[in-house]
């Protein structure tokens, strides 16, 4: 206590005149609008920076939580968007659904080696099984090779044994996605397109309808340019991948809850007519 009064005693005189100073810009700023407005404003834009800031620093830690929240929301859009395709072939009042979509990331990819291959950490407890396709928000990726318990391996499409069904955007002609130029991990190849078939650069490239592993019209790439092989009629096509298979993060896995019985059914066909 007698060092709080000390220290009035020995700064009295800038005190007082601190404490003057502050009654005199109260009575100031109460008794003239435009010192009042002044004063608001200036105070208004040191409040709203500081919230600005507080708002800028809790949204960047939200960041992820916001992320898993959109992919989340793309996942259930992509199930409605696949499903719908095949209602709208069917019946109209069926609320059956062919396809499941389930979300999750990328922990290592492969791209620079003629067999690739990605890791993402699904796996069979989250019921991911062999031959599920894998896409992202922009595209293809590949087909779920094998599984654990908690994680999966993916046959890239960039690899010498990936064979896709492909086909031309808004077309019937299809044929086989490979990979034949190794060296280029952004572009795949196109064949056994036929040489009646028009094609134009630019020209998209879709999943075909032949797969049971991938719904018909996902994204794949653009014609990049285009070769005839005169000498079996068809065209050997160069299709610059809409992904960047270098940067690859949140992926979505999609099953065929009726591939088990198209197969089966396929296979008991084929055995019933050897």
């Amino acid at each position: 206590m007698q060092q709080i009064i000390n220290f009035i005693i020995r700064y009295k005189t800038f005190l007082l005149y601190f404490f003057l100073l502050v009654i005199s810009l109260i009575f100031t700023f109460q008794s003239h609008s435009y010192h009042q407005s002044k004063f608001l404003n200036s105070s208004n834009y040191l409040t709203g920076n500081i919230y600005s800031l507080s708002d800028n620093i809790t949204s960047y830690f939200g960041l992820r939580e916001e992320n898993d929240r959109l992919v989340e929301e793309n996942r259930r859009l992509r199930n409605k968007l696949f499903n719908s395709t095949l209602l709208t072939t069917s019946k109209l009042d069926s609320t059956t659904t062919d396809y499941e979509v389930i979300k999750g990331r990328v922990i290592n990819n492969s791209y620079a080696d003629q067999r690739n291959y990605i890791t993402i950490n699904k796996g069979s407890k989250d019921s991911i099984t062999q031959d599920m396709g894998v896409i992202t928000d922009k595209g293809i990726l590949g087909i779920v090779e094998n599984t654990s318990n908690n994680f999966a391996t993916v046959q890239s499409i960039l690899s010498e044994k990936s064979t896709i069904n492909a086909k031309i955007k808004n077309s019937n002609h299809f044929g086989s996605l490979v990979w034949k130029n190794t060296q280029d991990y952004n572009v795949v190849q196109l064949i056994d397109i036929p040489r009646l078939v028009p094609l134009t650069i630019g020209d998209t490239i879709v999943t075909g309808a032949m797969s049971s592993i991938f719904p018909e019209n996902i994204p794949i790439g653009t014609i990049k340019n285009f070769d005839l092989d005169n000498s079996k009629s068809f065209y050997f096509i160069d299709v610059e991948l809409f992904n960047d298979m270098t940067n690859i993060g949140n992926i979505y896995i999609i099953k065929n809850r009726n591939r088990k019985e198209v197969l089966e059914l396929e296979a008991e066909t084929q055995n019933n007519d050897q």
